[in-house]
């Protein structure tokens, strides 16, 4: 699975990098070394205009959203809490995605992500999960297969209300490969840009054609180092926790 991971490039960085062509400046993040649910998360996807045609253009956003997809059928906010991923071998299957994958995917930009392994503490010899921070050894933004979906709030009543709709997200994850794998079986599905603008666009509803675009991860070296356990407390944030530890 994901459950932290590191996203600290500007907004104006994402928006030239994914080729954005709507990000509202009011809408802004700080940089986050300790990504966690729950939270706003950057997320670019494809939408059309209110009184565009089906099969009209579309606009390319830059957007933050809540990281933990709400179905829009759920009661309350909270079922976004158990799905901040989704397994890429079942997307087609589970109802809480299904919906999503054929019409609202994104991608969520990261620096890398964390994952956890169980070690020994040499000077106690207990069981301890020893943080690793896993990212491209180029230094190169990755891009998480992801999907989005809008959840109606009850509480408000009119629906032009801005607060009467939540974006929400989720991370897809798929086997891990290279170093990541060496740390956990799972990690985030990341993908390749000449994949971009095959999975952004939502007139692209063929679902064999879009499962094809998840096959494998994106090429290139993945680097894992061991860090310090400071990342396990989501109220700690900065540069510091990237900072190599002896494991």
């Amino acid at each position: 699975m994901c459950g932290r991971y590191v996203s600290t490039r500007r907004p104006e960085d994402l928006a030239r990098l994914f080729h954005v062509t709507d990000w509202r400046a009011e809408e802004t993040l700080a940089p986050n070394w300790n990504v966690a649910p729950t939270q706003n998360v950057w997320a670019v996807l494809e939408r059309a205009p209110r009184d565009a045609q089906d099969s009209g253009p579309v606009e390319r956003e830059l957007r933050p959203l809540r990281w933990g997809l709400v179905p829009s059928w759920a009661k309350d906010v909270k079922a976004g809490a158990r799905m901040i991923n989704a397994r890429v071998e079942t997307l087609r299957e589970k109802p809480a995605y299904r919906r999503a994958f054929v019409k609202r995917r994104c991608l969520l930009p990261a620096d890398g992500f964390y994952e956890w392994q169980q070690a020994e503490d040499p000077a106690t010899g207990r069981t301890r999960k020893q943080p690793y921070f896993i990212h491209p050894e180029d230094g190169r933004a990755m891009a998480f297969a992801g999907l989005y979906e809008y959840w109606r709030d009850p509480e408000v009543e009119h629906d032009d209300d801005p607060a009467a709709w939540l974006m929400t997200c989720t991370i897809i994850t798929t086997e891990a490969t290279d170093a990541a794998g060496r740390v956990h079986p799972r990690m985030p599905l990341a993908l390749t840009p000449d994949h971009y603008d095959a999975w952004l666009d939502p007139h692209h509803q063929d679902p064999d054609e879009l499962r094809a675009l998840l096959g494998r991860p994106a090429d290139g070296r993945l680097d894992a180092r061991p860090v310090s356990t400071a990342v396990n407390n989501v109220r700690n944030n900065g540069p510091q926790l990237l900072d190599q530890v002896a494991s």
